[in-house]
């Protein structure tokens, strides 16, 4: 009986790992809704199959699906050795959704491995900062209704994937963040249409409120802050203000990058930082192209995109 289910074992690691393969295969490929079937697959035979939960959550964390990204993500990290790229790519996730004692442990777990890890020093520092800022706030506004519903993430809400993976790739988190945004903004996005648009302000209008309401005063909106905080920190080291400040209307780009900017109302070097290649790729009308020109300007300051850790 040990012996055939010793063999059992066996052909279902293998079947796993061919099933990897293919994965990686159509990763490779671009074709990613192939791929995360693989990987799927790879984890039906081998639930602790680590390489492929870690490739289906980046794929999850990619479409926006937090949930199912941070399930896998924990499943990667509850078991040695150490995934660094996981528990970064978790902490990135807790912090997007205002878990910041959570975004905490992992990087703390990161550094504990590897102090002089840089990209988890300066994630630190960001979530630290954040976290201050969090519990601040809140002591600040407590009894606040108000405050407390623009807080609220978009994760909580019932929206369709193809909403959700906008609003992800225009890094909007929360109802706050949603009225600092402008209808032409949203329908700037490559997918996002008409019925998206009206699911969102639907969404609004269910809490009093509506699209570019923070745009246009954001005193009435309980938003004198303005915009939201942008994660730059980890993505451009020790840049000085001065250069992140610096206007992209002085970049050499050209008319349609120039657009799709002002599309994504990006108006500094912080702000462009701040921003993955999916988000800039998201926007009607760019492409590859002026992917490569902006990345190539922003090297001559020795800032590049926001990445996912691979």
């Amino acid at each position: 009986m040990a012996i055939n289910e010793m063999t059992v074992s066996s052909i279902n690691e293998r079947a796993s790992e061919e099933y990897f393969r293919r994965g990686q295969d159509a990763d490779r490929e671009g074709n990613h809704e192939r791929a995360a079937e693989f990987y799927e697959r790879a984890l039906g035979e081998n639930p602790d199959h680590e390489q492929a939960a870690f490739h289906l959550a980046l794929l999850y964390d990619r479409r926006a699906d937090d949930a199912k990204a941070i399930e896998l993500y924990e499943r990667v990290c509850t078991s040695p050795p150490v995934h660094l790229n996981a528990l970064i790519n978790l902490a990135i996730l807790y912090e997007d959704n205002n878990h910041y004692d959570e975004a905490h442990r992992c990087l703390d777990a990161v550094l504990r491995t590897d102090p002089n890890h840089e990209r988890a020093r300066l994630y630190m520092k960001d979530v630290e900062s954040a976290r201050s800022q969090f519990y601040d706030d809140g002591d600040d506004r407590r009894g606040d209704r108000r405050d407390a519903v623009l807080n609220i993430p978009i994760t909580d809400f019932e929206l369709s994937v193809r909403s959700r993976n906008c609003l992800k790739k225009m890094n909007i988190k929360s109802l706050g963040d949603l009225l600092r945004t402008t209808e032409q903004e949203l329908l700037s996005y490559k997918n996002f249409g008409e019925t998206s648009l009206n699911e969102i302000k639907a969404l609004l209008a269910q809490k009093g409120l509506r699209l570019g309401q923070a745009a246009e005063d954001p005193t009435k909106a309980g938003l004198a802050g303005g915009l939201p905080r942008a994660r730059v920190s980890a993505a451009v080291g020790s840049v000085p203000p001065e250069i992140l400040g610096k206007s992209v209307a002085d970049l050499e780009l050209s008319v349609r990058s120039r657009k799709a900017l002002q599309r994504l109302n990006i108006n500094n070097l912080g702000e462009l930082a701040s921003r993955t290649e999916d988000e800039l790729l998201g926007c009607k009308n760019f492409g590859t192209t002026s992917l490569n020109e902006i990345k190539q300007q922003l090297g001559t300051f020795g800032m590049t995109l926001r990445k996912l850790e691979e």
